[in-house]
Formats: structure tokens, C-alpha cells, sequence
């Protein structure tokens, strides 16, 4: 059952909290009615059905500095057919990515779209919401289809199954579920206390509890992927969603993290859409991501303008927030400063954690067919020169963290409920450190290379 149906059948007068003449309603309505007549999923869609990667492998898909191990001493020596790989791969890469953050929208949609249903008052909104869900579900099929068709023509089959990729990346996870399979029942206990905690922490607030987790009532839904992955784990956001799906002001503050994504997209994706314009306007050939791309962010525009009006505005309907309500805000933002924005990446432009995580990635890429399955030892050579050494691929990436940066104070500027850690952003400004993030590096990449060779 959608947000909208359970609006139509409750019915519900607006009494409560919001006042429909002021400005963010219309801006409400507004965004609605432009998302609705000028939706691009079925071109996106279209798009996705129709890619062919030989027809678009001879062309950068955007500017070349959006590549993979851009400005690297290895880059320096890569062939051009080499370069137009990693271009084409740092496309892919960040729209798994962006899928994964999109699987994570649908969601939270959901969940607080069932918060503002039972205020009242909010139709229009919730409207919005399941609509964006909808496009969320066409957009990430398209990702998918590109990214997959791209790595089995660059990487082969192989790319989807390294062994060593996936021992190193499960290694951590392996030790934390061997630590709770001793407790057969630990799952359950933990989903019953986090649903205790948050009903005592939310006491009064019973009948605003979402209506999407009504219908979840067997089991509380989280997400694995995308901002969520890097942020915390599963059960942080197995918690999570049920604060979120029980207060009105927490439903509105979930929109401030979606902001971070939102505007962590625009980062990079904005080059793609000028490129478009650009390739467009000329009347020369625009290999078919970059359309994606350039049709994906005009989606994303309101979508862009909702969390931020959300964020900004909709709280201020509601009574003010808790102390704990509060906490809860003040703490998830630190969690994705910490997890999302504190570092820089040595070879993902517009990426802005260390490179601690990528590390197996990058050593499958070297060995794969593209740099003629490199050995053990040169991988090794290439990927410390390339994260532990400076280089213009630092810089690149420091130019993106500044704009982000400063795009990310002006907005969390607004918040006043947060404390100044969060409003000035100040996790993510001490990871702005090319010097910092070399030495994070290469402490993490001995002992990565310590794992390869053991």
C-alpha cells in the first residue's frame, strides 16, 4: 500500500502543525507538478535497453579528469585506449555507487512518507515522494545494465568473482557474524530492544509511527549499500529506521542525509550534463551514459529540491525537538562526516574517503586484462607509487572536496539544531589534507600488501 492510498482512505484535516500558505507548500506543490510533466524515466530506461558498448567505447564519457587513477603516475603512462577504459570505469563505478544510495532512497521514502501521512496535511509531499521511489527503481536498473555490459567488455566475466577480492572484503565482515552466530538469537533480541528503546524515547508520538513499518512488522528494514554502507552498519540503521519512522521531526531531519547524497551526486554529475549541452549544441555524437547522466540529474533537480526544503523548512512545522531527538540528529551527521567525507581518495576523483576500502579493487583492476594482467609484484609497485606519493590526481580530487565543502556548510548552516561540528562540517575540512590522507594511505596499503602476499 502506497503513502498516497493510506492519505486517500484516512482522509485526514490539516490541524496539527503547518500553515499550507507558507512558502515551502507552494514550493511543495510547485516541484511536484514539474517532476510529474517532465519525468525522463522511460528515456533513461530507453537508453539503458539500447546500450551498446562498442558503439560508445571510443569516446570519453566526460571530462577525462573523471577517470579512474586520474592525474597517477600510472595514468601518466597508460595507453589511450587504457585512459578511455578508466573513464569509462569511473563512470560505472560511481553509478554502482549512486545506485546504492538510490536502493536506500526508496526506503526512506517510504518510511517517513508514512510519518507525514499520519500528520496530516501533507499530501502533496508524500505524492512526491512515492513518485520519486518509482523513478529510483527505472534509474537504478539503467545503472546496472550499463555497468555491467562495461565491465564484462573491459574486465571479462572474471571481474565479477575475484577470490582474492572477495576474501579481502569480507575478511571484517566474516569476523563480526562468526562473533554473532554464537548467539542464535541475537538478531531477534536486538529488533526487539531497538523497538523497545525507540517506543520509550518516543512516548506520545504513537500515532505518527509510519505505515510502511506497520506492514513491516515481522522485521525491521535497513539497507546494506550506497551512503548507508559506508556510514554505519546494518543495525545502526535497522535503529535508525524506526526513529525515523517515528517522529515528525526526525522524518524531516532523514532529509538532511539525503541532501549529503544529493549534492555528493551533483559533484561530479554536473560535468556530465555540461559535457552534454556541449556535445549536443555541436551536433557531435554523445556516447549514451553521458545522456543518462545528463537526463538522470534533471530528474534529480527535485528531487534535490525536496530533501532541501524538507530539511531546511518542513521541521519548523513541527514542535521542537527533543533532547534526544537532538542527539540522535547530531550523531548521524558525525557518522557521515566520519564514514563519507573524511578522507581523499589518491584515484577517485570526487571521492572523499582514504583509500583503504578501494584498495582490492584497485589491485583486481591491474591484474585484469586491461593492464595485461600485471603481476603481483609490479601491482604492488604501481598502487603504492600511485596512493602513498603525491600527485595531480590529489589535487584534482582536493579541488572537489573544496566546492562540496563549502556547498555543504551553507546548507547545514540553516540547521540550528546542530552542533557546530556539524554545521561548519568540520570532520570533513580536517579530511582536506593531502599530506593526512598519504599517510592513512600508506599505513593501510602495507598491510593490504601484507595480506596479498601471505
Amino acid at each position: 500500500m502506497t503513502t498516497t492510498n493510506v492519505l486517500n482512505e484516512k482522509n485526514k484535516d490539516f490541524t496539527l502543525f503547518g500553515d499550507k500558505h507558507k512558502k515551502h507548500f507552494q514550493v511543495i506543490e510547485k516541484t511536484y507538478q514539474n517532476n510529474i510533466e517532465s519525468d525522463y524515466t522511460d528515456k533513461i530506461e530507453a537508453l539503458g535497453k539500447d546500450f551498446d558498448y562498442s558503439s560508445n567505447s571510443n569516446h570519453f564519457w566526460g571530462d577525462r579528469e573523471l577517470s579512474t587513477l586520474y592525474g597517477t603516475p600510472l595514468y601518466q603512462q597508460a595507453s589511450h585506449a587504457q585512459k578511455l577504459a578508466l573513464n569509462h570505469l569511473y563512470w560505472v563505478g560511481q553509478y554502482q555507487h549512486t545506485a546504492s544510495a538510490e536502493a536506500n532512497t526508496m526506503l526512506y521514502n517510504q518510511i517517513t512518507s508514512g510519518v507525514f501521512a499520519h500528520v496530516g496535511g501533507y499530501e502533496t509531499l508524500c505524492q512526491e515522494l512515492d513518485f520519486e521511489t518509482t523513478q529510483e527503481r527505472h534509474h537504478i536498473n539503467t545503472f546496472h545494465k550499463i555497468g555491467y555490459k562495461t565491465k564484462i567488455a573491459l574486465l571479462g566475466k572474471e571481474s565479477f568473482g575475484n577470490p582474492l577480492h572477495k576474501k579481502l572484503n569480507n575478511q571484517t565482515q566474516n569476523n563480526l557474524l562468526d562473533k554473532f552466530q554464537k548467539f542464535p538469537n541475537q538478531e531477534e533480541i536486538q529488533d526487539f530492544t531497538f523497538r523497545l528503546i525507540t517506543k520509550l524515547m518516543h512516548q506520545g508520538k504513537e500515532n505518527y509511527y509510519s505505515e510502511y513499518l506497520k506492514h513491516k512488522s515481522d522485521s525491521i528494514p535497513t539497507t546494506t549499500g550506497g551512503l548507508a554502507g559506508i556510514t554505519a552498519s546494518p543495525s545502526v540503521f535497522k535503529y535508525l529506521s524506526l526513529n525515523w519512522g517515528s517522529s515528525p521531526f526526525l522524518a524531516a531531519q532523514y532529509y538532511s542525509v539525503r541532501m549529503v547524497a544529493n549534492m555528493s551526486l551533483k559533484t561530479y554529475e554536473y560535468h556530465y550534463y555540461k559535457q552534454f549541452r556541449d556535445l549536443d549544441r555541436k551536433g557531435e555524437f554523445v556516447p549514451t551514459p553521458i545522456a543518462v547522466s545528463y537526463y538522470h540529474l534533471l530528474d534529480e533537480s527535485f528531487h534535490t529540491t525536496m530533501s532541501q526544503t524538507i530539511a531546511q523548512e518542513v521541521y519548523k512545522d513541527f514542535p521542537k525537538p527533543t533532547m534526544y531527538e537532538k542527539l540522535l540528529s547530531n550523531v548521524v551527521i558525525l557518522l557521515l562526516q566520519r564514514g563519507l567525507l573524511s578522507g581523499l581518495s589518491a584515484a577517485l576523483p570526487a571521492t572523499f574517503r582514504d583509500d583503504v576500502n578501494f584498495m582490492p579493487s584497485y589491485y583486481r583492476l591491474l591484474t585484469s586484462p586491461l593492464f595485461n594482467k600485471m603481476s603481483q609484484e609490479d601491482a604492488l609497485h604501481w598502487m603504492e607509487k600511485c596512493l602513498c606519493e603525491e600527485h595531480e590526481g590529489f589535487h584534482v580530487n582536493l579541488k572537489y572536496q573544496q566546492t562540496l565543502l563549502n556547498d555543504l556548510r551553507r546548507f547545514f548552516g540553516h540547521l540550528e539544531y546542530l552542533w557546530p561540528v556539524n554545521r561548519e562540517m568540520r570532520l570533513m575540512a580536517e579530511g582536506g589534507s593531502i599530506e593526512k590522507a598519504i599517510k592513512r594511505n600508506q599505513i593501510a596499503f602495507q598491510q593490504f600488501a601484507s595480506s596479498v602476499t601471505a
